[in-house]
């Protein structure tokens, strides 16, 4: 819906135009843990140990806010990081419809704001997804959530990480607010070496304020090649992502 958080905050430049800026590699996540099997493992670690893994999100907030906004109202809402495959895990992805009045065209996560009637989080997470992409709820199993990420827009995101049932049929777009569902192989998302820190140039600058921030450009074999652009609070989330696998599949090696 329009009023819900794109997960890609809209901005009078366009990111493609951004400058990759250089960064010192980081590791990867073992392939063993971007299996289902190994997501499921590792997050029923973290729900069943206190204090594991040991991490920090890398990003909480969009970076264009700036230090007086922190202290306004935030609007509760959430998404959901939906995982689907036989394969191999992908995460779901929306391409928002052209016609919205804010985030127009834009990469989303499958979400929106918070209503009365959810009870949780997770309830948010999935009306919104059915809503927007005919995702059955209760064909999908809840594995965790992430730390809550603000944009730039005044939206609390809570992402929430769930697995689809393999039989599910298939995702119908809501045509008010989205224009096209596709997904990108998890595998891909959570490669470091996709990862690209941009900087918005000088000359495009929002108010005289340095604009950095993670996109992550997908060129689709399902759509002939086309690229869609993951940036923003998408990208960001997907990166926190990269750090709890990251940190988790570490530290359940040390436990064997």
């Amino acid at each position: 819906m329009p009023s819900g958080p794109a997960t890609g905050a809209s901005s009078p430049f366009d990111p493609r135009h951004s400058v990759i800026l250089a960064r010192e590699a980081d590791s990867p996540i073992p392939q063993e843990a971007l299996t289902f099997d190994g997501l499921e493992r590792l997050f029923y670690l973290a729900r069943s140990s206190a204090g594991f893994p040991q991490w920090l999100p890398e990003l909480t907030h969009d970076r264009r806010r700036l230090a007086a906004e922190d202290d306004q109202e935030q609007i509760p809402a959430a998404v959901l990081l939906a995982l689907t495959g036989n394969d191999g895990p992908s995460v779901v992805l929306t391409q928002r419809a052209s016609h919205l009045p804010t985030h127009a065209g834009q990469v989303s996560l499958p979400g929106g704001r918070a209503e009365a009637s959810d009870f949780s989080e997770e309830a948010t997470a999935l009306r919104e997804a059915q809503e927007e992409i005919g995702l059955k709820p209760d064909r999908v199993r809840l594995l965790g959530r992430l730390p809550d990420y603000v944009t730039v827009t005044g939206f609390r995101v809570t992402p929430v990480i769930g697995r689809v049932e393999a039989d599910h049929p298939a995702f119908v777009p809501d045509r008010s607010e989205v224009a096209e569902i596709f997904s990108v192989p998890l595998a891909f998302l959570m490669n470091p070496a996709n990862h690209q820190w941009r900087v918005v140039p000088d000359a495009e600058r929002l108010m005289g304020r340095r604009v950095e921030f993670y996109a992550m450009p997908y060129c689709s074999p399902a759509h002939q090649g086309r690229e869609f652009f993951i940036w923003g609070a998408t990208a960001a989330m997907l990166r926190n992502l990269y750090r709890f696998l990251h940190a988790a599949s570490t530290q359940s090696a040390s436990r064997l």
